[in-house]
């Protein structure tokens, strides 16, 4: 085993390609350097090329080139240079160089430190914000892929009311492929907060991240409310170990395997447990709210509509439009429900158009997801769109509800009636106006998707101006 100069940690947010490029940049740049390196790398896989002790131990510096949580509390006391994988990537030299000449800062007990640090400068908050989010994005977005293509299959192949017993299409195979793929769905919340936590404040906070967001899923908060339940719970954790921290050494055990769930879960599960009331009220208002808005102008119960299907992909809001319209179905209105339908199915297609045109801008990940999201939408399983919303809701919500509301206005402006629930284009023998209605989804998800794409592109344009501006400082420096 040999003794490195340097060590590094790469990962990005889903752990496929740029985890890769970031390592072999890095150690190419050192090989030409002439310069001993050793790479880890947190892929989708798990952790590869592991780091020992020693190795830590003997090297003179640390490079982490990653986007989400790398275990940094292994090298407490070592001089780490802290990037993002992109920088990893485009400037690994500098990077090297930075290592060699003793830049980047030391490392401290950081189970104690990590909340000053995380509520630190503005820039290093930010970005420890978003790290910790993309944690739980990039675990939970195998739940979403997996559950819904296997709804969407037992949909496809045997009908959509082939799940229940009561009706002339019930299939026992299609039946459980459904329920299979709705465990797999109803896991999508709780492992977002679990991972968001466990990016905050490692192994103590996954616990209370989890059962926060199984409270939450359970009281109706969705996804937005797993963030939140994500956020506290980790930064909860935290809190406990710094108001802990004077407890003595041989209670540290007893913290991690008692104090710290044992009160973590109790507080965070009271909290989301106090939010779903609120919730409720407020979900039941605006069903009655809506249910007033079913004869009027097509443009305004479209936008109402539309904006409330995509606010929250499976969240409270979401769910008040599509009873309202199961409601509604009931009663005999066909009309409402179609507009709710291609707002639900809108959100998913906007992910597919935009990383179909702008593919170049998107990781590989991101661009796969968006293919799956095709068939997502086509089925009427909106939450193909969450880990693309989870990633910047503040830009990409209001994307998806223009798109969202497009569909709706031009679905209601047609008169298209839509008499089933669920089941996106699967339902379309049945439909009146079958073509104004896909037409009228398309549309919105054309013009969400192209949004949508130049958000991305010039997202990425700005990071590689900041990057330069590094590069160039670093060089003015020298």
């Amino acid at each position: 085993m040999g003794n490195y100069q340097l060590i590094a940690a790469t990962g990005c947010p889903t752990g496929i390609a740029h985890t890769y490029m970031a390592q072999e940049a890095l150690e190419q740049a050192a090989k030409k350097k002439g310069v001993t390196i050793k790479v880890e790398t947190h892929g989708q896989i798990g952790i590869e090329n592991e780091l020992t002790a020693e190795e830590i131990k003997h090297a003179e510096a640390v490079i982490i080139a990653a986007d989400k949580d790398v275990h940094p509390e292994r090298f407490a006391g070592k001089r780490i240079i802290d990037v993002s994988v992109s920088t990893g990537i485009k400037d690994a030299e500098r990077l090297i160089d930075d290592a060699l000449v003793g830049k980047g800062s030391v490392a401290e007990n950081q189970a104690v430190d990590a909340l000053e640090e995380e509520t630190g400068s503005n820039t290093s908050f930010g970005r420890s914000i978003y790290k910790n989010l993309m944690n739980g994005v990039s675990h939970m977005l195998p739940f979403v892929v997996a559950g819904g293509v296997l709804i969407a299959i037992s949909f496809a192949v045997w009908g959509i009311y082939s799940f229940d017993p009561e009706n002339a299409q019930y299939n026992a195979t299609a039946a459980m492929l459904k329920s299979v793929g709705d465990a797999a769905m109803g896991m999508m919340v709780p492992v977002l907060a679990a991972y968001i936590a466990e990016g905050i404040a490692k192994r103590p906070g996954l616990v209370v991240g989890f059962v926060g967001g199984i409270v939450a899923t359970n009281g109706g908060t969705g996804f937005l409310g797993g963030i939140l339940a994500g956020f506290l719970a980790g930064y909860l954790i935290l809190l406990l170990q710094k108001v802990m921290a004077g407890l003595p050494k041989q209670l540290d055990g007893l913290k991690a395997i008692f104090l710290y769930p044992v009160i973590g879960v109790a507080v965070i599960g009271i909290i989301m447990s106090l939010l779903a009331d609120p919730m409720k009220a407020v979900n039941e208002g605006m069903m009655s709210f809506l249910a007033g808005f079913e004869n009027s102008n097509p443009l305004i119960l479209g936008v109402i509509v539309g904006c409330m299907c995509a606010f929250d992909m499976g969240g409270p809001v979401n769910k008040a439009a599509y009873v309202t319209g199961t409601a509604l179905l009931a009663q005999g209105n066909t009309t409402f429900m179609a507009g709710v339908s291609a707002a639900c199915i809108a959100p998913p297609l906007i992910t597919g158009f935009a990383t179909l045109f702008f593919g170049k801008y998107f990781d590989t990940n991101d661009r796969n997801a968006g293919l799956v999201n095709f068939i997502l939408g086509s089925t009427h399983i909106t939450e193909g769109a969450i880990p693309f919303a989870a990633k910047d809701p503040i830009r990409v919500l209001p994307t998806m509800m223009l798109g969202s509301s497009i569909a709706a206005v031009l679905t209601y402006m047609f008169g298209v009636q839509v008499p089933a629930p669920h089941g996106g284009f699967l339902v379309l023998p049945v439909v009146t106006g079958k073509i104004q209605w896909v037409a009228s989804i398309l549309i919105g998800a054309l013009v969400g998707g192209v949004i949508l794409g130049l958000i991305q592109k010039n997202s990425v344009a700005k990071k590689e101006k900041q990057t330069t501006e590094q590069v160039e400082k670093s060089a003015v420096a020298k």
